[in-house]
């Protein structure tokens, strides 16, 4: 009985960080949405930190698939992906992970879905953000089909912008931006989970395949 109620009491910092998380970034891309048009900036931190907003077909920090289909299969890759990941976290208590792993594992998961939602549904629940502000639930209905929706980026650090020396080899004098990448707060979750666990919770997926 106790182990029982130990095993459930795992689940609940993970849970709360997955609906932090989702909060959060939800919150934050129905704002940029209905209160930005698309390519729309608002300086945070002067030329450091700028709140720009964007879109994106594909994966994280805006790769994408190519293709008429590669939107669709991306769509259902993440759904497979988060079922697995669910599956996996859910088990991860019963092998004796620690809290640090749990929330790890909770921070990718909450990223992957937080996406998800932009894909499967925002397509669907807004119009076009090309030199308009979207609107929520609009009259003549949304930009894409379900599973075909854009995700909504806005977190822009171009910490350094210039040319570069021409000692530097291959890219010396051309121009560069560091950090180029547009993201949103999925992306950080699911980067900041990975990092985590490549940093100090490896020791757990040796010891797991030894006794395997």
């Amino acid at each position: 009985m106790k182990n029982m109620e130990k095993s459930k009491s795992s689940y609940v910092l993970p849970l709360i960080v997955i609906l932090a998380v989702l909060f959060i970034d939800q919150a934050s891309k129905i704002w940029i949405k209905t209160n930005m048009e698309l390519g729309e900036e608002i300086p945070v931190l002067g030329d450091w930190f700028i709140i720009h907003f964007t879109e994106n077909n594909g994966m994280a920090f805006g790769m994408e698939l190519a293709g008429d289909y590669g939107k669709l299969i991306l769509s259902v890759f993440r759904i497979v992906a988060v079922s697995l990941i669910s599956w996996y976290l859910f088990s991860l208590p019963k092998k004796g992970a620690s809290k640090g792993l749990m929330v790890s594992g909770a921070l990718i998961l909450a990223g992957a879905i937080g996406n998800i939602l932009d894909s499967a549904f925002y397509g669907v629940i807004f119009n076009e953000s090309y030199y308009q502000v979207a609107t929520l639930f609009p009259e003549e209905g949304g930009y894409a089909p379900f599973l075909y929706g854009k995700v909504v980026d806005m977190l822009y650090f171009p910490l350094y912008e210039g040319f570069l020396p021409d000692w530097v080899p291959i890219w010396g004098g051309e121009f560069f931006i560091f950090f180029r990448p547009v993201f949103n707060i999925a992306d950080s979750a699911i980067t900041c989970g990975v990092i985590s666990i490549l940093l100090f919770h490896r020791d757990f997926f040796k010891e797991e395949d030894t006794t395997e």
